[in-house]
């Protein structure tokens, strides 16, 4: 497995970026950064400079830091093509299928559409490292603010056929309001409430949830499972399609 060097720098309230670097090479990729004066704070201590900053997609959250580290560092910024006109001094724009450099390390570029109509994801294969934005997060998914459920359920299965040792480094800390949303539908699972007992513990101990991993979303996630019998029969949707399941349960999840 090609290594890669990860660090998770908590940015706003609840946003995650973060630094990646090909130990090789020495080239450090700056992911999401929401604010730039965690992600600077983060470089000095490590001793990184960034050769590029990359993009998941346009929303403030995730964007508000580039041009100041594209100015600090003169790095260039990378993103979705598809949402250049929404990405301020977007650089180089990637797509659907193309590949994305890092010194020694190559990710490949996931077209992952629902949260917004452009939103990628970096799949890092070699070193088993997902980076979804907002697609898809510890136990959930991002909301739909542009695309449709067939979008989103699209997106989310193209994610979930990654390798299930897959690390899933998502956006957001969103995953104890996730665990708790997970139980509501169903209450006798298991493996829900003995992974809903470990992210307590996590966040009582002030440390992150992520990463996850594929393997983990794949038995835990609800977003994940709406094509599985079990779970339709569980949340009152037995009979009906995937697209038709999830919507509703993104449905509950936002009256949530």
């Amino acid at each position: 497995m090609a290594e890669l060097e990860i660090e998770i720098v908590p940015v706003l309230r609840d946003n995650y970026a973060y630094l990646v670097r090909e130990p090789a090479s020495g080239a450090v990729a700056a992911i999401d950064p929401g604010a730039a004066a965690p992600v600077r704070a983060a470089l000095e201590r490590r001793g990184w400079r960034p050769s590029h900053v990359l993009v998941t997609h346009h929303h403030h959250d995730h964007t508000a830091g580039c041009a100041e580290i594209k100015a600090a560092y003169g790095c260039p910024l990378v993103g979705p093509r598809a949402e250049a006109v929404r990405i301020a001094g977007l650089d180089e724009g990637l797509g659907d299928g193309d590949t994305f450099a890092l010194g020694r390390a190559a990710a490949e570029v996931i077209a992952t559409p629902g949260h917004t109509l452009g939103h990628v994801a970096f799949w890092f294969a070699g070193a088993k490292a997902l980076f979804c934005g907002d697609t898809l997060f510890v136990m959930g998914c991002g909301r739909l603010s542009e695309g449709g459920p067939e979008a989103m359920w699209a997106s989310l299965k193209r994610l979930r056929a990654l390798a299930e040792e897959g690390r899933v480094y998502c956006g957001h800390e969103y995953t104890e309001t996730n665990a708790r949303f997970a139980l509501r539908l169903e209450p006798g699972n298991s493996a829900l409430r003995t992974r809903a007992a470990e992210v307590e513990r996590l966040r009582a101990a002030g440390r992150p949830t992520v990463p996850s991993t594929i393997a983990e979303e794949r038995r835990t996630n609800p977003f994940l499972r709406c094509d599985e019998d079990a779970f339709r029969a569980a949340v009152g949707l037995a009979g009906k399609d995937a697209v038709a399941v999830f919507a509703e349960v993104r449905r509950r999840k936002d009256a949530f």
